[in-house]
């Protein structure tokens, strides 16, 4: 299905919880986050039936989010029940890997293709820091455990930080170069009006490349599969590539494929919008699954031109990131 803008929107966000294992400086408050309740919350066998319908407006791939959607009980059991579905192509996940080394060859079992690790620091003091809690081994740990599976292509997302990690930029360069990662530099956006979100603190696109520049090759690369907005480069004789994601200085909002919806329900066109449709409420009064369906044409149809998250988050955005799915 086609949006307004002629956009071919084929790909579906869905945060299974709010929760998070991990409080990160630029997410989640290190208190934590209000209860919304267990009966506001999404079912899996909810959230099963949501993806379903949202296949027959065109929906064919489907990334598990949170929060931390690897803290939601049976998870793996939704990742088999969305995978089976017949018009679906993949099912990702993007998780903070503290849990996933354990739960990899399960998940994988299940039909998960692909997964993409946050990982803000490669020093295990800093990532404590940044993370507020657990431990950078398990990291490590779950991407190796990735590798080992084959779970290609394995990507890490890294905020970059002006004063926090940006002395950190050839370090993940030099690891997408030693092994088959996908390391995708990210512009620091503000995701909540969180204290800890400064302009300054950010670091663009064009100013992570001459820091790369300075001591690597880069070349366009083939297409990664999955790669979304980010702009992918090969490092000569690397075994990885080197993404950059520029959602502040140079928006990619022509390219925009997806849709998101969040733990308690809400279909959102756009991380930054502050439209909402209640797909929870439409359960609940027993709507059909074409009537379902329509709210998800409803929300493709009305999906705005462009964010304007430059401007930031604003009051009347009442959600945060970690509210609506990362």
């Amino acid at each position: 299905m086609f949006d307004s803008y002629a956009r071919e929107i084929d790909y579906l966000r869905v945060s299974v919880t709010d929760r998070c294992n991990l409080r990160c400086k630029y997410c989640m408050p290190e208190e934590g986050i209000e209860d919304i309740g267990h009966t506001n919350v999404l079912a899996l066998e909810e959230i099963f039936r949501l993806v379903r319908i949202a296949t027959r407006v065109g929906i064919r791939k489907v990334r598990l989010t949170g929060g931390e959607p690897l803290v939601r009980k049976n998870i793996t059991r939704l990742i088999a029940q969305i995978a089976a579905l017949p018009q679906m192509k993949e099912v990702a996940i993007t998780t903070n890997g503290i849990l996933f080394a354990d739960m990899a060859a399960e998940l994988k079992a299940a039909g998960l293709k692909r997964v993409n690790f946050s990982l803000d620091s490669l020093r295990p003091e800093r990532f404590r820091y940044i993370t507020g809690r657990g431990s950078m081994e398990d990291v490590t740990c779950a991407i190796t455990k990735a590798l080992a599976l084959g779970m290609a292509p394995i990507k890490i997302n890294t905020v970059v930080m002006k004063g926090i990690n940006d002395d950190e930029i050839l370090d993940f360069v030099r690891l997408a170069k030693e092994m088959p990662l996908h390391v995708r530099f990210i512009e620091f956006m503000p995701v909540g009006d969180l204290p800890f979100y400064k302009t300054d603190r950010m670091v663009t696109v064009s100013e992570i490349k001459e820091i790369v520049g300075q001591q690597y090759s880069l070349h366009k690369s083939l297409t990664v599969q999955g790669n979304g907005p980010a702009k992918c480069y090969q490092i000569n004789g690397g075994l990885g590539t080197v993404g950059f994601i520029s959602a502040m200085s140079d928006h990619f909002c022509t390219e925009c494929n997806r849709i998101r919806m969040t733990a308690d329900g809400k279909l959102r066109g756009c991380l930054f919008g502050k439209q909402e449709l209640n797909l929870k409420l439409a359960l609940q009064n027993g709507a059909s699954d074409e009537k379902i369906a329509h709210l998800f044409s409803k929300a493709i149809r009305e999906k705005p031109n462009r964010h304007y998250m430059g401007e930031g988050w604003g009051a009347d955005n009442k959600r945060k990131m970690y509210q609506i799915g990362g």
